[in-house]
């Protein structure tokens, strides 16, 4: 754990990495360091809001409650009721003439593709008949998301691999010139949807910044998944391809301190909204931007979630067996993905109080899976399961209170994910 959150601080542009303790286990067993990485990512964020708070000093881990968090659909409820999102029954493994790809169909648009490329009478048959790189191409040509399952030297060696290979796990950088800007309450602005991103909206949430976040019109959120990611912040439905709907977002983003752009690379430039732009328009902001493959390459403008870069990087070879692919035990490449984010944001919030300047982070599922990696092998580890109990929280929400796992290391949001007029608060 030390040697990943080393890497990670230094990344952050952090000196000396301050002394964590760490209790108990996360109980993420597997043949790789997730525990580490989790661990790392949320130590990481917990020393930024120390920083940025002027109270640095040793940092405190309950395993236990980090290993819960990074797993939290599994635990969010609606009274008895589990309303965690899960997996469609067409996102998964398939077999295919050569090995193995993995589907991501959990939203309608994807699972249309997918079908359109599959059938729908018999699409274990049509898949089985396809090489995986043949399927993986189809499926994205229509509009869907899809990874051939590779090793990780097959991923090293292919055309994406290689336009990350050397790149650090984020960048923090200042790109232009700006006054010093001091807030006590930062308000953040999330442009973001599905996992990474709304993990880092709702971390900074629970270190009391104001968090709006931005839904379409068009591409609804899955209500599990809002359930589960949208702890602590605002939602508002604002059509940024409609005149008014872009005047609303100019208001927010002059108001806004940290901005969190979580779609796919080109959805949000298309509107204006990529980080030169901003840069311009408003120099103020911090910028944060997290795909899924990074913005450069041949795959810099794909989908991807989780599941699929777990396929793609050589994760889900590397926890699998002759038989078939594997998975980690939790989606920790979006997870982990999120708290690094949420620590480039303070970290950025911090320079920004103490120098000045125009600071933008970028982060990618990918790159995460690197970092993953880079750590090796953790044969025969196993876990066991930490009793939820003492870390859930009910919270008041849209709909009726929620309980959600808790915040590791902050104190619990006052509530769950909940409507609001496109504002900050006064």
């Amino acid at each position: 754990m030390r040697d990943l959150l080393a890497a990670a601080w230094t990344a952050l542009g952090g000196g000396p990495v301050p002394a964590v303790t760490v209790r108990g286990s996360t109980g993420l067993a597997g043949p790789l360091a997730a525990e580490e990485a989790a661990l790392a990512a949320v130590a990481a964020q917990l020393i930024a809001a120390r920083e940025l708070a002027g109270v640095p000093g040793p940092v405190e881990l309950d395993a236990r409650h980090v290993g819960l968090a990074v797993r939290s659909e599994r635990f969010v409820r609606r009274g008895d009721r589990p309303v965690g999102p899960g997996f469609a029954p067409m996102s998964r493994f398939w077999r295919t003439a050569d090995g193995w790809v993995r589907l991501h169909a959990n939203y309608p648009h994807h699972r249309a593709a997918v079908l359109a490329v599959l059938g729908e009478r018999d699409p274990d048959a049509v898949a089985a008949g396809m090489a995986a790189v043949e399927l993986e191409e189809a499926v994205v040509a229509a509009g869907g998301a899809a990874a051939a399952v590779r090793t990780e030297a097959e991923w090293t060696a292919s055309p994406p691999g290689r336009a990350l290979a050397g790149r650090p796990l984020l960048s923090l950088a200042r790109v232009g010139e700006a006054p010093a800007r001091d807030v006590r309450r930062p308000r953040v602005l999330a442009l973001t949807r599905v996992i990474a991103g709304p993990v880092a909206a709702r971390t900074l949430a629970a270190h009391g910044a104001d968090v709006l976040r931005l839904e379409s019109p068009r591409l609804p959120e899955d209500p599990g998944t809002l359930a589960d990611t949208g702890s602590g912040q605002r939602t508002a439905v604002v059509d940024l391809a409609a005149r008014h709907g872009r005047a609303t977002a100019e208001e927010l983003l002059a108001g806004a301190d940290v901005v969190l752009l979580g779609y796919r690379p080109g959805a949000l430039e298309a509107l204006g909204l990529d980080p030169a732009e901003l840069a311009r328009g408003y120099p103020h902001l911090v910028v944060v931007r997290l795909s899924a493959w990074g913005t450069g390459g041949p795959w810099g403008r794909r989908r991807g979630f989780d599941s699929l870069v777990q396929a793609a990087t050589g994760i889900a070879a590397a926890c699998g067996s002759p038989d078939a692919p594997g998975v980690l035990p939790a989606q920790v490449l979006d997870h982990a993905t999120g708290h690094l984010a949420a620590a480039a944001a303070l970290r950025a919030l911090a320079r920004r109080r103490d120098m000045g300047g125009v600071w933008h982070a970028e982060l990618a599922l990918a790159r995460t899976a690197s970092w993953l990696l880079a750590a090796g092998r953790c044969p025969g580890r196993g876990g066991d399961e930490p009793d939820p109990a003492p870390y859930l929280v009910e919270l008041p929400a849209d709909g009726g209170p929620l309980t959600v796992v808790g915040p590791p290391g902050c104190p619990p949001w006052r509530h769950g994910a909940v409507g609001s007029e496109p504002a900050w608060l006064s």
